[in-house]
């Protein structure tokens, strides 16, 4: 691409800013500070068919692609990141029953989807299966037409509005790993939950740990061959999502920090004219820049199919602490009142700290970029 947005990109992005800058980030602080669901934000999303955007048209979604996608939630994520995560962790669990599902799946789950009046949550990790996905413990066995799922998935985003949890079960022997893990979609009323977790950051929207005892579920609502549902993640493209992310926020603690220092005066002189400040923002502004760049460079060879090069983990890496430094320096620029939740900038810091380890951990995606530098992988 030529690192530049289309006049419908622009034109997309700016929409959704006026919407997040308007709708959303005036009630952030409270929403945060009393961990309340965005339920009706959320719910126009729906109406807008941002909840969901890479929904084919012929679903009811929008159609659109990784690159409007990081767009989308760059926009979202500046305003209130757990927004953005609902979003774009639904969205996930959509792609996944469009590419791999059946069209059965695709004409009863797709539509309703795009309107956000059915949820989807992921259902992927597990307590002794965070990082290393194939210690899963959860089961599924077949008899005839019906699974019968036992064990539990935590950190289930979206789990309290959800509709259908994407749920990943062993389906096979650990020696046939990575092909022994199938995809279900079960209904969130099937589980149990266990533990509403208590988070430093990304309070509105509450990560959960549930638990499904001998729940049966039937054949039609397996997603992809059974066995492939874990390798077939591997060519998923919304993860953009997580770097998306990280460049709102960062993009925010910018933006905030120019407007603070440009008018907070100390020593008869504003602060953003001493030099120290000067270059502490400069830096801000390149860690956006340098950010926002490599998203979307990882969006658009996602787009072109080549989501599994090292554009990806070099672009989680680099946004996701971006946004972590970002933050960190926009408090220290605000002083004592950047320590208080009256600024939007300690709940950036809270919320970025999460992106550091959602998708994965930054350490892992390290050894991912290191493999494709060392085994010679072109980063054209």
């Amino acid at each position: 691409m030529g690192f530049s947005l289309t006049d419908e990109q622009r034109a997309l992005r700016d929409s959704v800013r006026e919407f997040a800058q308007e709708r959303i980030r005036p009630r952030a602080i409270e929403l945060d500070r009393n961990g309340t669901y965005p339920e009706d934000i959320l719910a126009e999303l729906g109406e807008r068919r941002l909840t969901g955007l890479t929904i084919p048209e012929t679903y009811g979604g929008r159609g659109e692609g990784p690159v409007e996608l990081a767009v989308v939630t760059e926009e979202l994520a500046a305003a209130l990141m757990p927004v953005a995560s609902a979003v774009a962790l639904h969205l996930g669990v959509a792609e996944v029953i469009e590419r791999f599902g059946t069209e059965a799946q695709r004409e009863r789950f797709l539509p309703e989807m795009a309107t956000f009046d059915t949820v989807g949550a992921l259902g992927l990790s597990e307590a002794d299966a965070g990082s290393d996905k194939l210690r899963m413990e959860t089961t599924a066995e077949r008899e005839g037409d019906v699974w019968t799922l036992d064990g539990h998935k935590q950190w289930v985003t979206n789990f309290l509005d959800a509709d259908e949890v994407l749920t990943y079960a062993k389906t096979g022997p650990d020696a046939d790993a990575p092909h022994n893990v199938t995809a279900f979609l079960v209904p969130a009323e099937r589980f149990e939950i266990e533990e509403v977790w208590e988070t430093t950051g990304a309070r509105p929207v509450k990560a959960v740990r549930v638990r499904l005892d001998d729940v049966s579920v039937p054949d039609d609502r397996r997603v992809g061959a059974v066995g492939e549902g874990y390798v077939n993640r591997g060519d998923l493209t919304t993860g953009v999502n997580v770097p998306a992310r990280g460049v709102g926020i960062a993009r925010a603690a910018l933006d905030d920090t120019a407007a603070y220092v440009s008018d907070r005066e100390q020593f008869d002189q504003r602060i953003g004219d001493f030099q120290g400040v000067r270059w502490g923002v400069a830096k801000m502004a390149r860690r956006v820049d340098s950010a926002r760049l490599l998203t979307l460079r990882a969006a658009d060879r996602a787009a072109r199919g080549d989501a599994t090069d090292r554009a990806f983990p070099a672009a989680k890496i680099d946004a996701t602490e971006a946004a972590v430094e970002n933050a960190n320096d926009a408090m220290q620029f605000h002083g004592g009142v950047g320590y208080t939740t009256e600024h939007h900038v300690e709940r950036y810091l809270r919320d970025a700290r999460l992106l550091t380890l959602a998708g994965g951990p930054n350490e892992l995606h390290k050894d991912s970029l290191a493999d494709t530098v060392l085994d010679g992988a072109d980063e054209e």
